[in-house]
């Protein structure tokens, strides 16, 4: 059976660009459904998108983690191509995404921008920034992803719907990646040109706060997924600095038979208490996601036989 193909655009005032990113898709695809996620534009994005003859669905609350959370519920094709609305990257290249999905060889395929791009199409301090996110991700989860914050990505029906959102922000591609490696979906990667911005589309993405919420976003869902590494680190820090602080008064007794450092010895205590209270959180969180996965596979696996 022929499976059936969405093209979803999320916008915000991309006035200047959608018509072209419709168009482009449409002669790439000529099969596909294609929709326009309109998260509150003030200009014309929203009347350009119908003329062109796309699906074009309001989402009310602002912010792309929420018109992805959106796309990814309501839309029923059997593949979904989330492209962002500004021209950036190429519909000439969405085969080569569809078809490590069609060929059952990947759940996700991620359109990486990092080996072909301009001068001008990222600004700066973001390919560092995407870097360092790429390394904590590989470094967390043992794989070996080459662009972890790519717009440019095509997925199942089964992924949309197994997979939680909770982001608000531009710090969902993060997230989405890191769901689907939790959630044990493969994810191939396949390079594509990154193209600069055309003149009179601007970026919405802010450096330092989008920054700051991808970072929060990796320590929460390592925090969630791995609790064992993350509370046993955290009991290695406190154990660590416990020992150091009760070696002045281990000190003390052995050269004099008394301690004078009480106080900081009632520290020391305290933080290696507090360090076996950690790793039994996390052994107890630990437990939990075993079940939690174990009963979400069942799930996918009687959802597959009904």
């Amino acid at each position: 059976m022929q499976k059936t193909v969405a093209i979803l655009i999320p916008c915000l005032n991309e006035e200047a660009t959608v018509g072209k990113v419709i168009d482009d898709f449409r002669s790439a695809l000529p099969e596909a459904r294609i929709y326009v996620f309109d998260n509150l534009s003030t200009d014309r994005t929203a009347e350009i998108a119908h003329t062109h003859g796309a699906t074009v669905l309001r989402v009310n609350v602002p912010g792309k983690g929420h018109v992805v959370a959106r796309m990814m519920e309501c839309v029923d094709e059997d593949i979904h191509v989330m492209v962002d609305g500004d021209d950036t990257y190429p519909a000439a290249d969405v085969g080569k995404l569809l078809q490590l999905i069609l060929d059952d060889r990947a759940d996700m395929v991620v359109g990486t921008r990092l080996q072909v791009y301009s001068g001008k199409s990222f600004r700066p301090l973001h390919v560092a920034g995407n870097r360092l996110v790429r390394g904590l991700i590989n470094t967390i989860f043992g794989c070996h992803l080459a662009d972890i914050m790519s717009g440019y990505r095509a997925y199942t029906r089964e992924l949309a719907r197994g997979v939680p959102l909770t982001a608000v922000g531009f710090e969902v591609e993060t997230e989405l990646t890191l769901q689907t490696l939790y959630n044990n979906y493969v994810i191939a990667e396949v390079p594509v040109p990154y193209g600069e911005r055309p003149e009179g589309s601007v970026s919405k993405l802010r450096t330092f706060r989008d920054g700051f919420r991808v970072l929060w976003t990796i320590f929460n869902i390592f925090r969630s997924v791995k609790p064992l590494t993350f509370f046993g680190l955290l009991c290695l820090l406190l154990l660590g600095l416990g020992v150091a602080l009760a070696l002045p008064a281990i000190c003390q007794y052995v050269d004099h038979h008394r301690v004078e450092s009480f106080p900081l010895l009632f520290v020391a205590v305290g933080l290696v208490i507090l360090s076996f209270g950690s790793l039994a959180v996390g052994v107890l969180l630990h437990a939990v996601n075993v079940r939690l996965k174990e009963l979400t596979s069942l799930v996918r696996k009687t959802g597959r036989r009904a």
